[in-house]
């Protein structure tokens, strides 16, 4: 670790840089305009993109961080959830289409994988922040690190159980790889990557607590001072609006991507 920072400080220094400078867009974004006017602004392009459905539970979930009185905890949560399922979702992706074309790259992270998902979550906090220091990088760097494997692994899933006869087909009439994968592959796993999806937004929001305890603010500080201080009120409304916030970002994200795949039926 010693030699990690010695030698490679521009880098994680300009790491910290690109995350911070992120995360403060998103949360500038998310608390400039007054909670309702947010609130309305979501429930209306969750209405336009989405469904009405969603949308209802975007007002519900969004409404009930408000009158819970996490409203900046719960956007700075937000904001960290959601740079962490992108990076994570980024990663696991392409890695999960490679695993599930060429079987030697799948055995060979299959225990790296294991590694990722048995060793306890507070152990990625260590390193990171021995290298990143207390705060949200850390925090965002376990949590990627904790959001990777499920992804990865239900995404090779996936692609493992496209219908061989699609496949056929699309080879038999001359189809492009690329339009093999967009066209076939892709809307036939969404099922399966939807679920690899909730599983990465519910493990990252898990690890929300834990980042609670390095400074990384939002709702895992609001759960760790209830711990400290014993208030099971305080702590039991910041535990419901990472709830709130889990159900938001799920119905959100299948929403979305179901939606997206239906031109393609």
């Amino acid at each position: 670790m010693d030699w990690l920072n010695t030698n490679f400080h521009p880098f994680f220094d300009a790491v910290t840089k690109l995350i911070e400078a992120v995360l403060s867009a998103i949360e500038a974004t998310l608390l400039y305009p007054p909670p309702y006017a947010t609130i309305v602004g979501a429930v209306l392009l969750a209405a336009f993109f989405v469904s009405v459905r969603v949308s209802v539970v975007t007002a519900i979930a969004l409404t009930f961080c408000l009158l819970a009185g996490f409203w900046t905890a719960s956007m700075q949560t937000l904001a960290l959830v959601t740079v962490a399922v992108i990076i994570s979702v980024s990663i696991a992706f392409p890695l999960g289409i490679l695993a599930s074309r060429y079987k030697k790259f799948e055995a060979g992270i299959r225990p790296v994988l294991d590694i990722m998902q048995t060793v306890p979550p507070w152990v990625y906090l260590i390193p990171a922040v021995m290298i990143f220091s207390l705060g949200r990088v850390p925090a965002i760097i376990a949590t990627i690190v904790y959001g990777i494997p499920p992804m990865l692994r239900l995404t090779t899933l996936a692609f493992n159980q496209v219908p061989k006869d699609l496949m056929e087909l699309g080879h038999a009439t001359g189809t492009s790889p690329r339009s093999i994968l967009f066209k076939i592959e892709i809307p036939s796993a969404t099922p399966t990557l939807l679920v690899g999806l909730n599983q990465c937004i519910l493990l990252s929001l898990a690890m929300v607590v834990l980042a609670g305890l390095v400074g990384a603010g939002g709702l895992g500080a609001e759960v760790t001072r209830g711990l400290t201080r014993m208030e099971m009120g305080l702590g039991l409304r910041a535990g419901l609006s990472i709830v709130a916030l889990a159900i938001f970002l799920d119905r959100l994200s299948r929403g979305a991507l179901e939606r997206g795949r239906s031109p393609a039926r």
